[in-house]
């Protein structure tokens, strides 16, 4: 009982003689340090938000305008034109104030005036600027002398120490390609899936829509594109995320791993210590609007409005729609253990709690031996199951009395944290471990993580960690970016004694985390048996292989002067058809967030170009001279797609608005119809990597995270995430369906790691063979370094 008596802030008795009033100094001290942090908080949010706010520009240039102003009534000198004297003549009052007094005011109030023009001229010229893509499409190594200009004004008008959200209002808007450069590249785009009778009908549909109802549905979605400050963005979270009513779990979710080769302790309450407080860290820098914009090639912003939601997020099923909750400066943290529900607070004394303190606290929920209650074990395969069901019976069981108390408390909550009760990691020894920590992180036993939460923490007994994100609010980078901070900060900041446990004091005197209480009927009860059995079916469907591609990496592929994003698709086109026999329409996730609020765009990797040389790869005939040529033409056609994805040329996004604005207005298309329900047999998505460069992996090539992957798209194809891990290293995240007998990620993964080879093989003949030996001479002097 000691923590209810803590819990206690102030006693008072009646007596006779009075009242006796005792109060705790302890409660009273916590309660005003709280006040204190809250209100130094709330002041750097406000000043931080100012700085942002008026960026490029910052307060004290305020001051220089003013001064300017000002000392220009003393040298007689106008800069106004005049408007200086109109706005003295027209202030309210007048007649109460003095002429120096007016003269002052009506100066003041023009430099505002100015200073404010000249903020928005700033902006707008850096809007302007970043409207410009002729960068991205010049070859890799060489700049352009106009690029060259462009860059340096681009560079002086950023100004300088920006915060995280100071280019927002610089962004400029996503734009709408026409309606005649999409169709042409969507025909380009199937031209190799189709035959010829297949095409011409295509063909035939798509002028059709182009001539009839394209324009009318085109129009509309420019006036949306004036308005909304993303034409796609909205859109795209609530139609292909947040309306679907399938389980989320597996089909939506994806997961990130921890490093790869280092598991910097052993102990799983320490190792949880250091990770939150290293996350608490990071939301802090977060609210506050402190971390640095991340900048493609140094220098061009990128949209950080994702950012925003990544704590105190949840998604809240409803029967047509579900919705995405943010919340605000919540200070508890949710643990899932042995099937029971923990509320742990994160603050004491108005200050985060240390990793010493997490660690004992979270060492207490691992020793409590009490039993789940009745219900409680299996709850959360609630939202794991189809997203009607969970909303109902969210609806009729939690709406009221405890069960709405802890079911707020896990929808407010910072993030969900499961203490795992089974060991994971990529372990040499053991086949196959990569395989079983992937489906671990991606569905775990179906009830041990509280899908809906926008990410899941999960602890292993063995020190390993690892994530699973909801995926409507956010996309993958997005958490990375988190997670690269939270994994340094870990290991090269916070640190661990020689036992494995936290550094700093242990503080016995916090009260211990309380459990949350239910009261689950046995209807309730069954719905969540139903549930888990639905979500139960999905997961044991899931076949995952993890690969990691250790012949060689990015160093060798530079050196080949190629892309490794297109080599990788390539090697992937590669392995597809000699897994299949055939071809299948690709999907590449590329971001778009060089525009204000982008989120993705699809890049549709099998080209008539990677066609061609994946056919001449089989052709025994083709010689390696015929091969390598076809493999650079289509490597160059494969960046060609996916710098006009970045720079808001591409396709697909474009035909799924125009859809949904068919939609709206009652316009039937057999087009979009038939655009929109094309399966993507293959879908992939690399995985950014250092993206923060906190840990020089050169000098640390063990501090490499494994990457993540996501659940197959199609019930009879692959999702393929892949990661390319320093110079050295690729690492592969195969899914597909045991249920598909046509699929097999294991076999997939051999293929790819063949195709990988018989590419790198093309280049092994006449000029390009010193180059790959002299990649390899360099892979190995570097290996020395390392060793």
């Amino acid at each position: 009982m000691a923590e209810a008596h803590q819990a206690v802030g102030f006693q008072f008795t009646v007596r006779p003689d009075g009242v006796d009033l005792k109060l705790s100094q302890e409660v009273i001290k916590n309660i005003y340090l709280s006040g204190v942090t809250a209100w130094k908080k709330r002041a750097i949010q406000f000043k931080n938000g100012v700085l942002a706010g008026v960026y490029p520009a910052s307060p004290s240039s305020w001051l220089i305008v003013v001064i300017a102003m000002m000392s220009s009534l003393y040298i007689r000198i106008d800069p106004s034109l005049g408007m200086i004297d109109a706005i003295k003549e027209n202030l309210p009052h007048r007649d109460y104030m003095s002429v120096q007094t007016r003269a002052v005011l009506s100066a003041i109030l023009f430099a505002t005036g100015l200073w404010l023009f000249l903020i928005y001229l700033l902006r707008y010229t850096l809007k302007a600027l970043l409207s410009y893509h002729g960068w991205i499409f010049e070859s890799h190594g060489k700049m352009s002398t106009s690029t060259k200009v462009w860059l340096s004004l681009v560079k002086m008008f950023s100004g300088r120490r920006p915060l995280l959200y100071s280019f927002q209002a610089s962004l400029p808007r996503l734009p709408v390609p026409s309606v005649d450069d999409t169709i042409h590249r969507y025909l380009e785009s199937v031209r190799p899936l189709l035959d010829s009778k297949q095409f011409n009908q295509m063909e035939i549909l798509a002028n059709d829509f182009k001539n009839s109802k394209a324009a009318q549905l085109q129009r509309y979605l420019i006036l949306k594109s004036w308005w909304a400050t993303n034409y796609v963005s909205d859109w795209w979270e609530e139609y292909i995320y947040l309306r679907g009513r399938s389980p989320i779990m597996v089909n939506s979710n994806f997961y990130i791993m921890d490093l790869l080769y280092v598991t910097p302790t052993h102990r799983q309450a320490a190792r949880a210590g250091n990770v939150v407080h290293a996350m608490l860290q990071y939301r802090r820098k977060l609210e506050r609007g402190e971390h640095a914009p991340l900048r493609a090639v140094g220098t061009v912003p990128m949209c950080s409005t994702q950012m925003e939601r990544m704590f105190n997020t949840t998604r809240i099923p409803g029967i047509e729609t579900d919705i995405v909750q943010h919340l605000t400066d919540r200070k508890h943290l949710i643990v899932y253990h042995k099937g029971r529900f923990f509320q742990l607070w994160l603050y004491t004394g108005g200050r985060h709690l240390l990793p010493s303190e997490l660690e004992t606290q979270f060492q207490r929920i691992l020793n409590d031996t009490s039993e789940p209650q009745q219900g409680e074990l299996k709850l959360a395969a609630l939202t794991a199951g189809n997203r009607v069901p969970w909303a109902r019976t969210r609806i009729k069981y939690f709406s009221q009395g405890v069960n709405k108390v802890s079911l707020d408390a896990i929808e407010s909550a910072s993030f969900f944290l499961t203490l795992d009760d089974e060991p994971q990691g990529y372990d040499p020894a053991k086949t196959r471990s990569l395989d079983s920590y992937a489906k671990s992180l991606l569905h775990g036993k179906c009830y041990d993580r509280w899908f809906d939460k926008s990410f899941n923490l999960i602890s292993y007994p063995n020190g390993k960690m690892g994530i699973n994100a909801e995926h409507s609010w956010a996309d993958a980078p997005i958490v990375g970016h988190m997670w690269e901070f939270v994994l340094s900060t870990d290991c090269f900041h916070l640190g661990y004694t020689e036992e494995g446990h936290c550094k700093g004091d242990v503080n016995k005197g916090l009260p211990y985390p309380t459990r949350l209480q239910w009261q689950i009927p046995k209807e309730c009860q069954d719905t969540i048996e139903t549930s888990y059995l639905l979500a139960k079916q999905i997961a044991d469907d899931v076949d995952f292989h993890g690969c990691l591609f250790t012949e060689f990496g990015k160093g060798l592929i530079k050196k080949c002067r190629t892309s490794p994003d297109a080599f990788i698709q390539l090697a992937l086109q590669l392995a597809q058809f000699r897994d299949q026999g055939e071809f299948c329409l690709t999907y590449e996730s590329s971001m778009t967030r060089m525009f204000r609020d982008g989120r993705t765009e699809t890049v549709r990797s099998c080209t008539s170009e990677a066609v061609a040389f994946v056919r001449a790869m089989e052709d025994a005939g083709a010689t390696k001279a015929q091969r390598l040529a076809l493999f650079r033409k289509a490597a160059d056609k494969h960046q060609n797609m996916y710098r006009l994805a970045m720079t808001g040329s591409g396709i697909d996004r474009h035909l799924f608005c125009l859809y949904i604005m068919s939609k709206y207005l009652c316009v039937d298309s057999p087009f979009l119809e038939k655009v929109l329900s094309e399966p993507w047999k293959l879908s992939t998505s690399q995985t950014p990597q250092q993206q923060l460069n906190l840990v020089d992996i050169n000098k640390f090539p063990k501090y490499v995270g494994a990457g993540g992957g996501f659940g197959p798209v199609a019930d009879d194809g692959y999702g393929v995430s892949y990661i390319i891990v320093g110079e050295n290293l690729i690492t592969f995240h195969i899914s597909s369906k045991f249920s598909s007998p046509d699929t097999d990620s294991y076999r997939f993964g051999q293929h790819i790691w063949k195709a990988m080879l018989d590419i790198q093989a093309l280049f092994k003949s006449g000029n390009d063979k010193k180059v790959v030996e002299h990649a390899k001479h360099a892979q190995v002097e570097n290996g020395k370094k390392h060793i």
